[in-house]
């Protein structure tokens, strides 16, 4: 399918390039973009090799940020940075004409705590011991969305067709702890699509509800009393006690929830030492379900049960919200838009190394031996009944503009998810040519919003009339609610000095693979 699309857009650059009197028909520009991603497959890599290198967590994608808004603007890009009030969040536009419609492209950017491993090696090996990595692929969509805005741009410029293409991060995904602040702030305002692009195994795309669900993210921190352990504990007032006896009830309640929902905790802060009753005490929840009702009723409950431990305990509380997801709906008329794109597209051509990487690492992790996707998925229609699972924050944008997800084939399938173990394909020729995948139909997507006039309207009167079937948007944060900016940034201190000689340098080396001598693919680890 890849050979046919190349060879049309090698026929539409002749036919039309250059002083051409005749406009190229949409189906032409198409696979032109397509032809234009390809060629652009080795920014691809490098975009995707350095912020691997990385490995930034929530909040503290300092590097990533920086790379990546200097490369927008070297390309003509106009970038706002330090959007919401967070120092690594961003916009990037480019304008052609009247500037409408816009069409808004975003991906994650942060990494996951203790997530560091080597790429191309089908073995547990950290580059920095401890230290985070992407172990969720977030080093790689932005890489789609920047060969799509690229291949855009330069069509757009020559056929003077009117748009504004904006990219933007999806900053501290892994805590949802940005995108609800991007829509209260107005970013999508003026926005007709957005297109957002996730790392899979697979090259496909969705509308409606799909399986997961919404969350409300908080840490409750308890204020108590100090004292000695062991000469007066009676003086103190334990915050950890709080803690602690919030954690039961919340675990007694369990039972009497829906089973739709999922509900976690760490505790954050559990005290100093042993020997001092603990003054201050934090516990930190995801509370998820499937709606908006059910969310926020979640969510009065365990601040009931906060306030009665509390109360058992002397202590006082208070809380913050640290990120919130709406559930997520996506747009039906771009999303079938989509699939037909996809199907031109089709899965990369996935070499016998490939394959034998991908069984290796799902043999290494207990997954099934199946190796590399090699056959599309449907499209998929809503679940129903519905099924519970993860979150993401994407969901505040969708239920704010016409929105849709783009997967991109760049993980091996079978592993856990949120491991070390999904960040061995992330910088390989696997994540190289998902990514190239990717932008092709992200490009042809954008060119679909731009061109086809019935598109856009068709996508904001699902989004007016069918969507709020569903239910109706419930923010969670309020205006004097800020980013939890200085998130990780502990963790960061300790490990950043030890991973920046890692960081991969493009100038010297083709591949992050060669930089860290890396024959790919390495099946088993080196003899002493």
């Amino acid at each position: 399918m890849r050979g046919s699309i190349l060879a049309a857009a090698c026929i539409a650059a002749v036919a039309f390039g250059g002083g051409a009197s005749a406009a190229p028909s949409a189906a032409k520009l198409k696979a032109e973009a397509a032809a234009k991603v390809e060629s652009q497959a080795k920014l691809g890599q490098v975009i995707v090799d350095t912020v691997f290198s990385f490995g930034e967590l929530g909040y503290q994608e300092v590097e990533t940020s920086r790379y990546l808004t200097d490369l927008l603007e070297k390309n003509g890009f106009t970038v706002t940075r330090g959007v919401s009030g967070m120092p690594t969040a961003w916009t990037a536009t480019w304008t052609q004409g009247s500037g409408g419609p816009v069409i808004a492209f975003g991906s994650d950017i942060d990494g996951i705590p203790k997530a560091s491993q080597t790429p191309g090696v089908a073995y547990r090996k950290p580059m920095v011991e401890g230290a985070p990595g992407h172990g969720e692929g977030h080093n790689s969509g932005q890489a789609v969305n920047i060969l799509a805005a690229l291949a855009l741009k330069d069509i757009m410029a020559r056929e003077k067709i009117p748009g504004t293409l904006m990219l933007w991060p999806g900053v501290a995904e892994e805590l949802v702890g940005a995108k609800a602040w991007f829509v209260r702030d107005g970013m999508f305002k003026d926005v007709d699509a957005a297109i957002f692009t996730h790392v899979s195994d697979n090259l496909q795309t969705s509308w409606g509800r799909p399986l997961g669900t919404g969350l409300v993210s908080v840490e409750y921190t308890f204020s108590g009393e100090s004292a000695h352990s062991a000469m007066a504990p009676w003086r103190g007032k334990s915050a950890l006690d709080a803690v602690e006896l919030m954690n039961l009830g919340w675990n007694m309640r369990r039972e009497h929830l829906r089973p739709l929902q999922r509900s976690h905790y760490v505790i954050s802060d559990g005290g100093d030492q042993p020997n001092v009753v603990p003054s201050k005490a934090s516990v930190w929840y995801f509370f998820r379900e499937i709606d908006f009702e059910n969310i926020s009723r979640n969510f009065a409950l365990g601040n009931r049960i906060a306030d009665a431990a509390a109360q058992m305990t002397d202590t006082t509380v208070t809380r913050r919200i640290v990120g919130t997801a709406a559930p997520r709906h996506f747009n039906k008329p771009i999303a079938l838009a989509m699939k037909a794109n996809i199907d031109k597209v089709g899965l990369p051509t996935w070499t016998p190394d490939e394959q034998t990487f991908a069984r290796a690492v799902q043999k290494l992790v207990g997954g099934e031996e199946k190796g590399l996707a090699t056959r599309l998925e449907p499209l998929s229609a809503p679940a129903d009944p519905p099924v519970s699972g993860g979150s993401d924050d994407i969901g505040d944008i969708s239920w704010t503009v016409p929105t849709v997800v783009l997967l991109y084939p760049s993980n091996i399938p079978s592993l856990p998810g949120h491991n070390w173990a999904n960040a061995i394909s992330m910088a390989t020729p696997i994540a190289h040519k998902g990514v190239v995948a990717g932008g092709k139909v992200a490009a042809m997507t954008a060119l679909d919003l731009l061109l086809d006039p019935k598109l856009i309207p068709a996508a904001k009167a699902y989004f007016e009339t069918e969507q709020p079937k569903e239910g109706k948007y419930v923010p969670v944060i309020g205006p004097g609610d800020k980013p939890m900016i200085e998130r990780n940034a502990d963790i960061m201190a300790q490990f950043r000095d030890r991973m920046r000689p890692l960081y991969y340098d493009a100038s010297k080396h083709p591949t992050y693979l060669d930089q860290l001598g890396i024959r790919f693919p390495e099946l088993t680890p080196p003899k002493p």
